[in-house]
């Protein structure tokens, strides 16, 4: 891969480190800043990472628990917004696609080469507003711009009632949310196209229908509660079965997640986590439909032939000092009809051999917070294969990844009006056997740019 890497770019990483290597001091971060009059550090170890603080602050529905509190009592201009983009450059490389051995000749034998592309880019904007309603209301709304088409979504619409009966262990949150998971893709450090989403949340064997994701925000109602030292914690949700989609597209079926975690001391080392989790849920495997014209057309929210499948969880998260590393273990599965893509109602389109598809993915995080403003990370995932949707059909190993993600931000400043981060990392995916013949491929991204938030 550094044969084909452009030598400026790592001209421009070495640079980097050593303009940035030198350099130091605090940080921060703006909306609920601005509203209690904290630096951003007070909640954050590195923006947009959460120290235990700032963990708290969020399990009590964004509130500290005195007069800032409640709406009423903020200065008129006082507007709860932030917004968030990341101008940037980034490099793409895709190993072994199949493509026409001569362009625009579709009569030509085909032929596998890797495809690399580079250029200046946008993320999409996320409009960030959040905060308290009244005492113990709170509320978070994120309208999100998509970079590919301009398209505006909700990443994040809730609302919450806080402390019922006065007792941190009863909250209920109703909407669309993050479900609360062992790590945080709505807070991921990583920004490439490659090490920007957690193998641990996406990956789903090649034939698999199931599009459920832990990645994207769920519609549904959670009850959330806490110790009052926020080292105790449990979450228990109920989510419509769309993988967070408006509308009702699916059927009629609802999924189910619980998560428990315990934290403790451990001296000057910090704060330590452990935790496990399970969500059980159903997908439909076919549709009623409609018929025009000889095209027959699934109607939304008929699915029908609901068929199950699980993913269960155990991490711990451990500190170090500056340094922490959080390992994450899941054994997901699928039925075999999602597996195979096959409508339950036509058992006989099950190949023969079909069986329900499982999978084990691990993920090893580590940080190291050399200052305020100077933030290194790196990530290793693995995706197992360790039962094939067709017995003995395929290589035991098809479809299995390895990624591995480095890379660091630097802070020049961080306050209650505005933050700004410079991010590089370079990250590089293997999967196997996924060519059109049968090898391994390789995927790499490279990405540099401003990361800012006002």
């Amino acid at each position: 891969m550094a044969s084909r890497f452009p030598r400026s770019v790592w001209a421009a990483i070495l640079l980097a480190f050593v303009v940035v290597g030198s350099l130091r001091n605090a940080a921060a971060i703006p909306a609920f800043a601005r509203k209690y009059g904290l630096p951003c550090s007070a909640c954050h170890e590195a923006w947009p990472k959460l120290n235990s603080f700032g963990q708290t602050f969020k399990d009590t529905g964004y509130q500290l628990m005195n007069d800032r509190d409640e709406p009423i009592w903020q200065n008129p201009s006082y507007w709860p917004v932030s917004m968030r983009i990341t101008p940037h450059w980034h490099y793409e490389s895709a190993g072994r696609q199949t493509v026409d051995s001569i362009p625009n000749d579709p009569t030509s034998p085909p032929i596998e080469k890797t495809i690399n592309t580079s250029g200046f880019d946008l993320t999409g904007i996320d409009i960030l507003t959040g905060g308290t309603l009244a005492k113990n209301i709170s509320f978070l709304l994120v309208p999100s711009i998509s970079s590919a088409d301009g398209t505006v979504g909700f990443e994040s619409a809730n609302v919450r009632l806080d402390n019922i009966h006065g007792s941190p262990w009863l909250n209920l949150k109703f909407g669309k949310f993050e479900l609360d998971g062992p790590v945080s893709e709505k807070r991921i450090m990583a920004l490439s196209g490659v090490g920007g989403a957690y193998q641990l949340y996406h990956f789903v064997p090649g034939g698999d229908v199931n599009d459920f994701t832990f990645g994207e925000n769920q519609l549904g109602v959670e009850l959330m509660g806490h110790s009052l030292d926020d080292h105790t914690r449990y979450a228990l949700s109920m989510v419509s079965s769309t993988n967070g989609n408006l509308g009702l597209v699916g059927g009629r079926s609802y999924d189910g997640y619980i998560h428990v975690s315990q934290g403790f001391m451990a001296g000057k080392l910090g704060l330590q986590r452990v935790g496990a989790y399970f969500f059980s849920g159903f997908r439909p495997t076919f549709f009623l439909t409609t018929t025009v014209g000889g095209v027959s057309t699934p109607l939304p929210g008929t699915g029908q032939g609901n068929r199950s499948f699980y993913r269960a969880g155990a991490y711990a998260s451990i500190y170090l000092g500056r340094f922490d590393v959080t390992g994450v273990y899941q054994r997901a599965s699928d039925n075999v009809f999602l597996a195979n893509g096959v409508a339950a109602n036509n058992g006989g389109g099950l190949p023969i051999g079909a069986q329900g598809v499982r999978w084990d993915t691990g993920t090893i995080e580590a940080h190291y917070t050399y200052s305020p403003k100077l933030f290194f990370l790196t990530r290793y995932e693995l995706a197992r294969i360790t039962r094939q949707s067709v017995a003995g059909f395929a290589p035991s190993d098809l479809g299995d990844a390895d990624v591995i993600t480095v890379g660091y931000r630097y802070y020049p400043f961080m306050h209650s009006r505005a933050g700004l981060a410079w991010h590089q990392e370079f990250a590089t995916e293997l999967t196997k056997h996924t060519s059109d013949t049968g090898l391994d491929q390789r995927t790499s991204s490279y990405f540099m740019g401003f990361d800012f938030a006002f």
